[in-house]
């Protein structure tokens, strides 16, 4: 029996103010409706057009479990598709490459210009008087009708409610701003592959995780704790390794943490990371502060450098790092599995040990076989069976909550608050039941 299908207020009930039900995590039903209406009235990130440079090149993506294809057509515009073939449904690509003027399928090789349209049906005369002109097929595949392609990062919206994109994120894109003008050229490329994990857990686990800071110096202790330990024990005069300051900031203070500062904007979106982050202390790379200023002029290229975020959540399933040119993605494919994406960008134009820096982070902290982030994963992991515990079905999100911060949408708070998390959730009901 359907206990929220078409039931908007049972789902709204489901988010108060400090606390939200476990149900958003464990309940198959509440997942199904996510996809429906959550991915659906959003705008997502589907890709870089980096991904894409050439006319036919091909990105296979997706928004929540809708397949879909990122791809330069022949005129040079960057298109989204939904990825099936309209003939009888078979998935069109699978990966990246280039399909030449054309997409074939490859079950009954109908075929597809690179701006969707039909181009092809083998034995095309046996449809001949058959109403086939006036079929949905004919048409091609389905495009989809709302993208936007900010400096390079391609986003979508599936559905036709909702915000349009500026509305959307507002000032939350100076954090794609500031990561992209530390580019000398001011343009980013994908570089360095992508790493993908697998996580028994929930989506939002992975998304609330990125801001909050009262996790690190419990959890990853016994990482980058035991590395910096090792580190005290190095020789006087030892030259720091690039991995013991990527490490290290992981075991600050909880006083280094909530004098960091907390960003939340409208929609769920915002940031760590306003007066300093973890990242505020790498090594100068040589050369670059110097290309910088020439670039933007010295004040200007000051001020971005200066400015150091530290994860940017853009809700529902996006964070990026600025300061080391990072995004992840926390892909829902069940209720409680998660497939996590960590993409590398190279600043084009500026020199080589940035993107060194970026794949050795995105190594250490992000991979498959990283150290610090199976921390994280035993925490989720954990708390996914715990939710399953009866007696008390609600999670508690009150650190540092105000009556009235909802009416605040572009604020600043202490960094430990867990302001944005409950941000979150209250875009999440909007979202969830706009449509409802």
């Amino acid at each position: 029996m359907s206990k929220y299908r078409g039931d908007k207020s049972a789902v709204a009930a489901l988010v108060r103010e400090t606390e939200v039900h476990r149900d958003l995590y464990i309940d198959p039903e509440l997942f199904e409706l996510e996809m429906r209406h959550l991915f659906v009235n959003t705008w997502n990130y589907v890709g870089h057009d980096s991904q894409v440079p050439h006319e036919g090149d091909y990105f296979s993506t997706a928004i929540g479990t809708q397949p879909l294809i990122m791809v330069r057509s022949d005129d040079g515009a960057v298109r989204v598709f939904y990825n099936r073939c309209p003939h009888k449904g078979t998935r069109l690509t699978e990966g990246s490459g280039n399909t030449g003027r054309f997409f074939r399928c490859p079950y009954h090789a109908w075929s597809f210009r690179t701006d969707g349209s039909l181009l092809a049906v083998p034995l095309r005369a046996e449809y001949e008087n058959t109403g086939f002109e006036n079929s949905v097929a004919v048409r091609g595949m389905t495009q989809v009708a709302h993208v936007h392609n900010y400096r390079g990062f391609v986003f979508a919206k599936l559905g036709t409610v909702g915000p349009g994109f500026e509305e959307f994120f507002g000032a939350s894109l100076s954090s794609l701003d500031n990561m992209i003008d530390r580019s000398p050229v001011g343009r980013l490329e994908v570089a360095g592959g992508v790493l993908r994990y697998r996580h028994d857990c929930n989506w939002k686990m992975l998304v609330e995780n990125q801001t909050d800071t009262m996790h690190p110096m419990i959890v990853h202790e016994s990482s980058a704790g035991t590395a910096v330990a090792v580190w005290k024990s190095a020789p006087a005069g030892t030259a720091k390794p690039m991995a013991v300051e990527i490490y290290a900031p992981f075991m600050s203070s909880y006083d280094f943490f909530q004098k960091m500062g907390i960003r939340v904007w409208q929609h769920g979106h915002g940031h760590t990371g306003v007066s300093h982050s973890i990242h505020s202390d790498y090594s100068a790379v040589p050369g670059y502060a110097e290309q910088m200023a020439q670039a933007y002029g010295a004040e200007r290229a000051q001020a971005i450098l200066g400015e150091n975020r530290h994860n940017t959540v853009y809700y529902p399933n996006v964070m990026i790092k600025g300061p080391i040119q990072l995004l992840r993605i926390f892909r829902p494919l069940a209720v409680d599995r998660t497939l996590v994406e960590s993409w590398t960008f190279r600043l084009v134009g500026a020199p080589d040990l940035l993107l060194e820096r970026t794949c050795m982070y995105n190594r250490l902290v992000n991979a498959p076989t990283s150290v610090v982030g199976h921390d994280d994963l035993e925490m989720y992991r954990r708390q996914q069976e715990g939710l399953a515990c009866d007696g008390n079905e609600w999670l508690n999100l009150q650190r540092l909550y105000a009556p009235d911060e909802i009416r605040r949408n572009d604020d600043v708070t202490t960094g430990t608050s867990e302001r944005l998390m409950r941000d979150h959730f209250r875009a999440w009901a909007h979202f969830m039941t706009m449509s409802m």
